[in-house]
């Protein structure tokens, strides 16, 4: 079999219509392979006929093991195949015509670039644009100057698009799957970082994203606040706090500030008029377990959901 050089890894759960991004894909990347996590029977038929398709190789995970779990299983079946660089992609994602060739030609200018990804950007009136520099006490947007620039160095790069030199995986490690779900790809780029790696941005790599979440506009305020679903309420507050508890990987000011952007995050969410009830009972589950960083599945700890 000849060496693949970049193989596209794409992690579903409950998919729409694939057609639309293997077609996107599949004359960017030597091969792309499609992980399905634990979809019910529709999601999973659309899966399969869209890979017959296409030609891409399905991978069913028959549960749902979580996007960190996902990856991985992807990333293994991308190395099989030769792979020098894995593509990361989610379900929602649509690649421009040059989004990969921009992306391979910047992460091969350096040796020690881990990964690069592209401006991801929302189809929404006010689209967040996705892109993550370090401020000093947090991650912070990208200023439009910044995105002007060619490349841009990052302090970590939302998994979907994302280009993953191989060998960087293997010094760095895999995806953490105890996260299951939020912050997997912030934790990944800190490891990353404190290992002496790059991750750098290419503002003219376009990929349109869409997050699936609703948004609430507040005055005075130019970003967006996206309102997730109570069970993403329990794993982001979760996972924000058990990043920054005894342990954690990131640096002791992102520390301090993810700490106060989780009281945040919760006080609002708990204000939500939608779900009230069932939000305040994830938000609660989210603080202990966070506390106690006692992680992985939901379903694994509450199985009366």
């Amino acid at each position: 079999m000849s060496s693949a050089t970049v193989v596209a890894v794409i992690v579903t759960y409950e998919p729409g219509p694939l057609g639309g991004l293997l077609g996107a894909l599949i004359p960017q990347c030597d091969a792309v392979v499609v992980v399905d996590n634990g979809s019910a029977a529709p999601g999973l038929e659309r899966a399969r006929e869209a890979c017959a398709a296409h030609g891409a190789e399905l991978i069913e995970l028959g549960e749902n093991l979580g996007i960190a779990a996902a990856q991985n299983r992807g990333i293994a079946a991308a190395r099989a195949k030769g792979a020098r660089y894995v593509l990361l992609s989610d379900q929602d994602s649509i690649p421009s015509p040059t989004m990969v060739a921009q992306l391979l030609e910047a992460i091969e200018e350096d040796t020690r670039i881990a990964a690069v990804g592209p401006l991801p950007a929302e189809e929404r009136e006010g689209a967040d644009e996705l892109v993550y520099v370090d401020r000093g006490w947090s991650p912070k947007r990208a200023t439009k100057a910044e995105l002007a620039r060619p490349r841009l160095e990052v302090a970590f790069l939302i998994a979907s698009g994302c280009l993953v030199r191989v060998s960087a995986l293997e010094e760095i490690g895999p995806m953490r799957e105890d996260l299951f779900i939020d912050h997997v790809d912030l934790e990944w780029g800190v490891r990353a970082r404190r290992s002496g790696w790059r991750l750098v941005a290419v503002p003219a790599a376009r990929l349109t994203h869409s997050l699936g979440d609703e948004v609430v506009r507040l005055p005075g305020r130019d970003q967006p606040i996206h309102v997730h679903a109570p069970i993403r309420n329990y794993y982001i507050l979760r996972n924000t706090l058990a990043l920054v508890g005894r342990g954690s990987p990131l640096p002791a000011r992102w520390r301090v500030r993810y700490s106060y952007w989780a009281a945040k995050y919760a006080v609002f969410n708990a204000a939500l008029p939608d779900r009230r009830a069932e939000r305040h009972r994830m938000l609660r589950r989210g603080l202990a377990d966070g506390l106690r960083a006692r992680l992985g599945p939901y379903a694994s700890r509450y199985p009366d959901r």
